[in-house]
């Protein structure tokens, strides 16, 4: 008896967090001007904000190899400093997709520095054009070349209020 109790009280609490996990957030108001881009890759989450103010949170997928820096081209890495958004593609491989300025010109050195290529192509995009399906399951993983991954819902939001030039923050 005790174990069958066990078992419905797992289902439940796992059916409510499968909820959570696929129940889409509010969208963000157009009006709304975001100055600032956040992402924090330890805890696989992207913040937007409007005058110092968080306006959302998203979840992220990284680089197959997501701890620390970026150092060359091929390492898997998502880069780590202070850079800015300098492209917005609506028809890239990878759903839509948010350029960001990496290298920056200390990027640059620290992979001459070891005698190899920075690499560059570092976005935030959507899934693999064709597999849309996935959805947020992509999320409970890292499986991007460096790139930062959302949902294609999620990129459309932020391809919608993100303007060039936006400051993006990458945190460890």
């Amino acid at each position: 008896m005790k174990n069958r109790l066990l078992i419905i009280l797992v289902l439940i609490i796992t059916t409510i967090g499968l909820f959570i996990f696929l129940h889409s957030n509010n969208p963000i108001d157009k009006s709304i001007k975001i100055d600032k881009i956040v992402i924090e890759k330890s805890k696989r989450k992207l913040q937007v904000y409007s005058n110092d103010k968080l306006i959302k949170t998203y979840k992220i997928s990284l680089g197959q190899n997501p701890t620390g820096d970026k150092e060359f081209e091929g390492d898997k890495k998502t880069p780590e400093g202070e850079y800015v958004i300098n492209d917005k593609n609506p028809n890239s491989g990878y759903y839509k997709n948010l350029g960001i300025s990496y290298p920056n010109k200390q990027d640059i050195e620290n992979a001459k520095k070891i005698g190899k290529d920075p690499g560059g192509q570092i976005k935030i995009h959507g899934i693999k054009n064709g597999l849309g399906w996935i959805g947020k399951i992509h999320l409970l993983m890292d499986w991007t070349a460096g790139c930062i991954a959302l949902t294609n819902e999620d990129i459309d939001e932020l391809y919608n209020v993100i303007k060039v030039e936006t400051p993006i923050v990458i945190k460890p």
